[in-house]
């Protein structure tokens, strides 16, 4: 039988390509997005879920009825979650309190116990969801902790998987990557297997306005000015990631709230596609780029889409959550035309 699996598991990876036609329809390069929300979990934190835990049960580090510990925006645990209900596994989560309650809501319908953190306190002070993430897993019996941002075996899952994809998807024509960077492991491990084939690629990271890592990247220094508090959830950070490998990224592009959020709303209204707030973040990063860039016919570039629109629902698609950020309808041509609603009375 085709395309029948043992279970869920067996979904994850070789997610499609689709080619977008609107909102980058100035350009004249072709543009693909890597559709990610097609793995079962609905994001690309599928791949190193279970690339991780698989490779910690080769090592004898699981055992059954062990406790998998992570920190997490959202996604990345509801991948472990997933991964831990098939292999029988108990699940602990970090989270920050920028988590919107539908993503906490996913991780604990999956039975997953979550912490949640603040997410205005430095990376070191005990209260970040990455110092309480490490008390946890200390003070848990026949735990280990996935500590995503540090374990190369991020890295490792992207080069094994999303890289070969996509260069097998393009026949290996692809001239650009785009990817949101927030551990760094999907754009660090792709853009390694991919500059292996062609290290002409041009790999572009998407940072959030209010994190480090585009002056990191430029500097080689930490610009504590640069940090401050936004809502983008699963890009950027206040600390470096060791799975965020630099001397693999041409340019980082910074993108703000405002701008992703409406191209994120722009992209489910032209392309049909109700991607994640970071689906926004990485096209607007490339309208950003382009506006700076000069692309040709013969180009081909890849966006990486982390996730689904579904998790951001009561966020980026909600106007009441829209206006209470004080964003511009302004930035959208015709605001109320295109994103209206009429009451029947």
């Amino acid at each position: 039988m085709t395309n029948v699996f043992e279970n869920i598991l067996g979904l994850i990876g070789n997610t499609p390509m689709v080619k977008l036609n609107q909102v980058t329809k100035d350009i004249p390069a072709t543009v693909y997005a890597k559709l990610e929300c097609f793995n079962p979990g609905h994001s690309t934190k599928d791949r190193i879920a279970i690339h991780i835990i698989e490779a910690a049960e080769k090592k004898g580090l699981l055992t059954p009825g062990a406790t998998i510990v992570e920190t997490t925006s959202g996604n990345t645990g509801y991948s472990i979650a997933m991964v831990s209900i098939i292999k029988g596994y108990k699940c602990i989560l970090a989270v920050s309190d920028k988590t919107k309650p539908e993503k906490i809501a996913y991780l604990k319908a999956l039975g997953a116990t979550v912490y949640v953190c603040p997410a205005s306190v430095p990376a070191d002070n005990p209260r970040s969801y990455y110092e309480v993430a490490k008390r946890v897993a200390a003070q848990t019996p026949n735990s280990i902790y996935i500590n995503q941002y540090f374990n190369e075996l991020n890295v490792d899952a992207h080069y094994t998987s999303t890289g070969p994809e996509i260069w097998e998807q393009t026949q290996g024509k692809i001239t650009h990557i785009f990817a949101c960077c927030g551990t760094g492991g999907t754009l660090s491990g792709s853009a390694k297997f991919l500059k292996e084939q062609n290290p002409d690629i041009k790999v572009i990271g998407v940072d959030a306005d209010g994190s480090i890592l585009k002056s990191y990247h430029e500097t080689g220094e930490i610009h504590k000015e640069d940090i401050h508090s936004y809502q983008i959830e699963g890009l950027g950070k206040n600390l470096i990631p060791g799975a965020l490998h630099f001397e693999l990224i041409d340019e980082f592009v910074r993108v703000n709230d405002e701008n992703a959020a409406y191209t994120t709303r722009e992209i489910a209204i032209k392309e049909g596609i109700l991607g994640g707030y970071t689906t926004g973040a990485v096209v607007q990063a490339f309208k950003q780029y382009s506006a700076e860039h000069t692309f040709s016919k013969d180009d081909v570039v890849v966006l990486i889409f982390p996730d689904h629109g579904s998790r951001y629902i009561t966020k980026v698609y909600n106007d009441a959550w829209m206006e209470s950020q004080g964003f511009n309808r302004n930035c959208v041509h015709n605001y109320e035309e295109v994103f209206k609603t009429e009451y029947i009375k």
